[in-house]
């Protein structure tokens, strides 16, 4: 079967050429003022925060030098012995960063509850009155809004030295960064199982124990995961403010300039920042290949 082409005339084409090529200009028109805009915006920041290139490029060999002067002197003969003297303190420093594991863990435990109580009331489809989820969300906002340290430095004040400003200082970030988080995977729910509960007479409680977890506990866990990660390296700064954690005598080697110190402890944290990533890393896919199944 032939199928046969017709062939529109040329006055009926041109029009259409004209408004096509029109459009084009008008889309480029727009890009280039975007770009305009942006590279302003861009011009007027660097000009109001003091970036200068010059200065930039003048001194960009000291953060190389920082580092090559931190590398320790390593010999292959005595490969052992150089080793023990890099990682003289070993047992002090593993001991802060177990410490700064637990910081991490008792914040983001104790921030992923309070995240949990609070999103329910943030969601705009489970909650109907306008003043609790505004109430709820500027809670929320509160909390992420103020840098961990801020926090840190302000509970150190009340509470003193030690790892406790830093567990709440972590918590109260992470419960304000969750709690957003969880608040809108639980917008997204199917909200069939909801009606479903209501209609039956369940109560608020109970429709968001059984109809409304069970949909979103996989993605609460990623995101609980995930958080801890982040706070783990949260943590290993927060004893910048004496705030706990293997921090503290990372900044007491930067300040003092003991150099072999330096590079010990930061190969340390690096090192258990990425196990930490790629245990949790596993184990979030797990869970979300679960959620997807189910």
């Amino acid at each position: 079967m032939s199928h046969a082409i017709t062939r529109l005339p040329d006055e009926q084409i041109a029009p259409l050429i004209a408004h096509y090529d029109a459009a084009v200009r008008a889309r480029r028109r727009h890009t280039l003022i975007v770009f305009g805009v942006i590279a302003v915006c861009i011009v007027l920041a660097a000009w109001m925060g003091e970036v200068k290139p010059s200065v930039f490029f003048a001194h960009a060999d000291r953060l190389p030098n920082y580092f090559w002067s931190i590398t320790p002197v390593l010999h292959w003969d005595t490969l052992g012995a150089d080793l023990s003297e890099w990682y003289w303190n070993l047992d002090h420093w593993l001991k802060l960063l177990v410490d700064t594991i637990m910081i991490a863990y008792l914040g983001t435990l104790i921030g992923a509850i309070g995240g949990f109580c609070l999103c329910f009331l943030a969601s705009a489809n489970l909650v109907k009155s306008p003043f609790i989820r505004l109430a709820a969300r500027r809670f929320l906002e509160f909390c992420r809004t103020v840098p961990e340290l801020v926090f840190a430095l302000l509970f150190v004040v009340a509470f003193g030295l030690g790892p406790l400003p830093g567990v709440l200082a972590l918590a109260i970030h992470t419960m304000g960064a969750l709690g957003k988080l969880f608040a809108e995977v639980v917008e997204n729910i199917d909200m069939k199982p909801v009606e479903g509960a209501t209609a039956s007479g369940a109560s608020w409680l109970t429709t968001v124990r059984f109809a409304v977890v069970p949909q979103v506990l996989s993605n609460f866990a990623s995101y609980g995961l995930l958080r801890f990660e982040i706070n783990v390296r949260e943590a290993s700064i927060m004893g910048f403010v004496g705030a706990g954690g293997i921090g503290q005598d990372l900044v007491e080697a930067i300040r003092k300039f003991y150099y072999s110190d330096v590079s010990a402890i930061l190969l340390l944290i690096i090192a258990a920042v990425m196990i930490i990533d790629l245990v949790t890393e596993q184990v979030r896919h797990r869970l979300l290949g679960f959620g997807a199944q189910r």
